[in-house]
């Protein structure tokens, strides 16, 4: 009977999840080892969830009393009059409602006595000195995890880069995180947009107000625009990269002439169910609002929602279940195949970002360039690497490091790979095995932080890598002009 893998990292050497379910074995399982939490399953579906059975009021959302004395509060994170499926929602049935606190003070303000994290950005303007515009292929060797204690999640923030400002609605940011210590009676609140959490290092035990989500290696967590939540580490130091986007939530991409499977399935998407917590403890809520941190204090725990139902919920995802499709005859298909989830911009040509994920998959195309093809695109890319080697990039290219190519500046593989893959019939292959790339993708170029830009992680693809690239075509000059001489005298 299967129960789970023996341990986590046996995760990272699988295909696909599909080679744990020994072929029927029946029950299968549908979570990773040490994963402690049930679970409710789909994408942008209307849940519900009592963690006390007959608390959510029926046929209504706001009765006049809610059952247990409960403060009905209502969460809306889209215009009230959003076309249905774009609307998002929650009702929360909780012990005390989110405005019982004592007030904001200003992160770094002499009373609150903690100083802003200097590391952290949310408006990149090209004018602005602290920000760095570069054509060069930048990457970042493994980021340090801090030693000792004291540094949680969101002291461990530091901003890579990103584009836009939070204020307009419109823009992304891409960070890393670093920390060594759990989140003590203090909760997170993003109200400027929302998290892609992508941990390389360590589990995440993530409270929200919703439920608790466990997230490892090799999975993502989606906290949204206003959700509280609390990181805890089970595994002890842990880092990992972030995408968060302004003025728009993640949704699944459109699957076009591939019909209605593949890629990232609706039903791998999970979703906390209600656990509440009643504290009569003093908490600290840390807002961040136009990039901004604020806190409040409150002398009870942000976690004491007992039910809720709606949409507008966190959501994990196990990117090992992620269907990758491909050209099974000849060439590549263009990289919109690996797309986990898209966030829309206000061009409808163009989306806010795109995260995507390079995973083991089958490489069978024939009489096919198998490489990377050498290219300029729109897209600005920014890439992780959450374990394993990953093809196509240079060995400084890392678990826990970063690259980062803006849009429209070439790139491609060093000669010597190109040479081996023109040169040698490839085989049917399997590629990327043990190993998953992320990559968060948008259609504007990034300006770098002056954290990123000094830091002594960073370094350059070096041109150098291209200097092999010849030129094959003068060697053939005879047989052109012989051509060329041929079509002349046809013409006359």
């Amino acid at each position: 009977m299967t129960a789970s893998l023996s341990n986590r990292k046996e995760y990272q050497d699988i295909f696909h999840w599909a080679e744990t379910q020994q072929d029927g074995a029946i029950p299968s399982f549908g979570l990773q080892k040490d994963d402690p939490y049930e679970d409710q399953s789909g994408f942008n579906n209307s849940f519900a969830s009592e963690a006390v059975p007959g608390t959510l009021p029926q046929g209504q959302n706001s009765p006049r009393n809610v059952r247990f004395g409960l403060y009905a509060e209502r969460m809306t994170a889209s215009a009230f009059v959003a076309p249905r499926h774009l609307n998002k929602k929650a009702w929360l049935y909780r012990a005390r409602p989110s405005v019982a606190h004592q007030g904001f003070m200003r992160r770094g303000h002499s009373h609150v006595g903690l100083p802003d994290n200097e590391d952290t950005e949310a408006n990149f303007p090209p004018s602005n000195p602290r920000f760095h515009l570069s054509p060069t292929q930048l990457a970042w060797l493994p980021f340090d995890v801090p030693d000792g204690d004291g540094i949680d999640f969101v002291a461990g923030l530091k901003t890579i880069a990103g584009s836009g400002d939070p204020t307009l609605r419109e823009g992304i940011a891409t960070h890393i995180y670093a920390a060594n210590s759990d989140m003590k009676k203090t909760a997170f609140a993003n109200s400027g947009g929302d998290y892609l959490v992508c941990p390389q290092q360590g589990a995440l035990d993530v409270q929200t107000e919703f439920g608790m989500l466990c997230v490892q290696p090799g999975e993502i967590v989606v906290i949204q625009r206003g959700q509280k939540f609390k990181v805890n580490l089970p595994d002890g130091p842990s880092r990992g990269y972030i995408l968060e986007v302004w003025g728009a939530n993640f949704e699944l991409p459109e699957l076009g002439p591939l019909g209605a499977n593949g890629l990232a399935n609706a039903r791998d998407f999970l979703h906390p169910v209600a656990e509440y917590e009643i504290e009569q403890e003093p908490w600290t809520v840390t807002y961040k609002l136009g990039g901004k941190l604020f806190r409040s204090s409150q002398q009870h725990s942000p976690f004491d929602v007992v039910a809720w139902h709606e949409n507008y919920v966190p959501y994990k995802n196990d990117l090992t279940k992620f269907v990758n499709v491909g050209s099974i005859s000849v060439d590549h298909l263009d990289p919109s195949i690996f797309c986990v989830l898209t966030a829309r911009s206000r061009d409808p040509a163009a989306p806010l970002a795109d995260f995507l994920i390079f995973s083991p998959r089958w490489d069978v195309a024939s009489h096919t360039y198998r490489p990377p093809y050498f290219h300029r695109n729109v897209a600005s890319e920014f890439m992780g690497l959450l374990y394993g080697d990953y093809g196509g990039r240079s060995g400084g290219f890392q678990p826990g490091g970063a690259s980062y190519e803006s849009g429209m500046v070439p790139h491609g593989v060093a000669y010597e790979e190109f040479k081996a893959a023109t040169e040698n019939e490839p085989p049917v292959m399997q590629i990327s095995k043990g190993a998953v790339a992320i990559m968060f993708e948008n259609s504007r170029p990034f300006t770098i932080t002056d954290f990123a830009w000094n830091t002594d992680k960073k370094h350059e693809h070096d041109p150098k890598m291209w200097n092999n690239l010849v030129d094959n075509f003068s060697k053939h000059q005879d047989e052109v002009k012989k051509l060329l001489a041929s079509k002349e005298k046809a013409r006359t």
